[in-house]
């Protein structure tokens, strides 16, 4: 088990979360680049939604689901808008923005999703797998 910890920009909103990612993805979809202004998100994955906690600022925090998709939301801090993790209880997940961490994560990434959907000003893939979906 790990301790991820990680807070906003403006440091309104704190939190953390004690498990393990099992899953660290560059994800390229068309949602994921809108959502965060770049060429992909970088997301955590961890199958346990007791280990997450707002430590700070719970009530600044704003989720938003699109309403035509199934899974996509995301989550916020209403003062500085900076991505924060989504707590997920019916898909049993919680998804952590990389970014928002306030330490390097001890787990590296895995692969670059939704490869199809990456934008032709794309840094590149490197060494990581890609693929065109979500892995199997």
């Amino acid at each position: 088990m790990h301790e991820y910890s990680g807070s906003c920009l403006c440091g309104t909103v704190a939190y953390t979360i004690i498990g393990k990612a099992d899953r660290f993805y560059h994800c390229h979809c068309r949602r994921c680049r809108k959502v965060t202004g770049a060429a992909h998100a970088s997301n955590l994955l961890l199958p346990d939604v007791e280990s997450a906690q707002f430590t700070r600022g719970a009530d600044h925090v704003t989720f938003y689901k699109l309403p035509d998709a199934i899974r996509f939301s995301t989550c916020f801090c209403q003062t500085c808008g900076s991505k924060l993790p989504r707590i997920l209880p019916a898909l049993n997940l919680v998804v952590i923005p990389a970014g928002s961490l306030d330490h390097e994560p001890v787990e590296s990434p895995q692969a670059h999703i939704f490869n199809d959907s990456r934008a032709s000003w794309d840094c590149g893939a490197g060494d990581l797998p890609n693929f065109e979906a979500y892995p199997t």
